[in-house]
């Protein structure tokens, strides 16, 4: 049995608030983290040029694919594909993508909240001394302090890991308009400010131009089909395409919004947003020599060398990592509203009972076991992996890439006259982008999914 809406479903009260929600979904650990550390390991400016091209190739086309199917039927992610297309009734299967795609959100919130307590627990030691930056530090001792604090202290991230989960609760709890938008309203400002203070910062350190140039220059050579594809996996991570949370929030937009300068201005902010958490590393590495190809550990070992060697590290080094917690939080929120979405309307909880069920059973079945993997658990593997990458692993390179396969192709070959009519974009751009979407995108997305597995 499911609850029955009574009251017309909230719409965002302007666009401007659903950019800055989508925008906020998208940016999180995609741009601040992980954007980074990739760009350090495949070539720098070869890297950002692809990722840019792959945005307009892949991340608009898909950003409306999802677009469509949310705003049709205003519902969670799994009725999102029920209804009527071309006169016919959907088939009920159909609705294994939205299931996908709660999975694929179970899968990333299980290790995605657990990197909310890396970070938390990074501030907590640097605002109590435990961690020095007044001073210059060595790379042992950034290791030395990752694996004290971070790697062998699982209680600690636990806690943490509870602290990011209870401030995501109390957001969700107050609903979409009152939680998720008035937070948005605060906490995009409070990242757009820590992220500029952060880039001029770097931009003006001695030999900032070095990193600039590694940073912003391509090197052709650089430049292969093996790195364009990986750049294609980075626009679905960074995005969040696949875990039903665009299909989730456009379910929330009005019909009379235009959905390809939606679809548009959310691909360019988040490319910006990416491109400029770059300027606030690259440069900086460059300047004290620290070498950019330091993979996923990037920022929490080797950027913390960097502010040791600036004037007043401790406090770039807490503005840097409270900009990581604010962009974590703008797209936990989000993923969160998935699956909470979907139980409230799907069950007979209440609003606060899903997202009680949603965060609780996150955090007793994946956050945990994944706090502990790298300790008390490190013995527990699966497929040679563990449970921490494990969840990264199925969420990030199997489920969303299939679930956006399944969308797409939901798109071109089940809704079809539905998706253009939704789209509402003019005849021209409207038969382009249903002819893309129905026959070159899955398979780039089908090359995409071969090579990450």
């Amino acid at each position: 049995m499911s609850n029955t809406q009574t009251e017309p479903r909230q719409s965002w009260s302007s666009r401007l608030t659903y950019v800055l929600t989508v925008a906020g979904a998208t940016v999180g650990f995609g741009a601040t983290w992980r954007f980074p550390y990739l760009v350090g390991e495949n070539g720098g400016g070869a890297y950002v040029l692809l990722f840019c091209i792959a945005m307009i190739v892949i991340g608009i086309p898909m950003i409306l694919v999802e677009n469509v199917i949310g705003r049709r039927m205003q519902a969670n992610a799994i009725d999102a594909f029920t209804g009527t297309a071309n006169n016919k009734k959907i088939h009920p299967g159909w609705k294994i993508l939205g299931y996908m795609g709660l999975l694929g959100s179970f899968g990333i919130m299980a290790y995605y909240t657990v990197l909310g307590g890396w970070v938390i627990n990074f501030i907590a030691n640097l605002v109590g001394g435990n961690l020095d930056l007044s001073q210059p530090v060595t790379a042992e001792l950034t290791q030395q302090f990752f694996a004290d604090h971070i790697t062998n202290d699982p209680i600690a991230i636990i806690i943490s890991s509870l602290v990011f989960a209870l401030v995501n609760y109390f957001i969700l709890a107050k609903g979409i308009m009152e939680g998720i938008e008035r937070a948005v309203q605060y906490l995009m400002p409070i990242l757009f400010v820590c992220l500029l203070v952060m880039v001029i910062r770097n931009i003006t350190l001695d030999g900032a131009m070095v990193g600039i140039k590694f940073y912003l220059v391509p090197d052709f050579s650089k430049i292969t089909s093996d790195l364009f594809i990986l750049v294609l996996g980075q626009v679905f991570f960074a995005l969040s395409l696949g875990f039903g949370v665009l299909i989730t929030l456009s379910s929330y937009l009005d019909k009379k919004e235009n959905l390809v300068q939606t679809a548009c201005i959310t691909a360019v902010i988040n490319t910006l947003i990416a491109v400029a958490a770059g300027f606030m590393i690259f440069p900086s590495l460059f300047t004290f020599g620290i070498e950019p190809s330091s993979g996923p550990t990037l920022v929490f070992q080797s950027l913390p060398i960097v502010f040791s060697h600036m004037p007043g590290g401790t406090i770039f080094a807490i503005i840097f990592f409270s900009l990581l917690i604010v962009a974590a939080l703008t797209t936990s929120l989000t993923i969160y509203e998935v699956l909470v979405t979907a139980i409230e309307e799907k069950t007979d909880l209440t609003r606060k009972q899903s997202i009680i069920a949603t965060i609780g059973g996150i955090f007793v079945l994946g956050n945990i076991p994944s706090a502990l993997s790298s300790s008390t658990w490190k013995s527990i593997t699966i497929m040679g992996r563990s449970i921490f990458d494990t969840f990264d692993y199925v969420s990030g390179n199997i489920l969303f890439v299939l679930t956006a396969l399944g969308t797409a192709i939901f798109v071109g070959y089940v809704l079809k006259d539905e998706a253009k009519k939704e789209l509402n974009a003019g005849k021209t751009l409207t038969t382009l982008w249903f002819n893309y979407v129905r026959f070159v995108i899955p398979i780039i997305i089908l090359v995409i999914f071969f090579e990450s597995i």
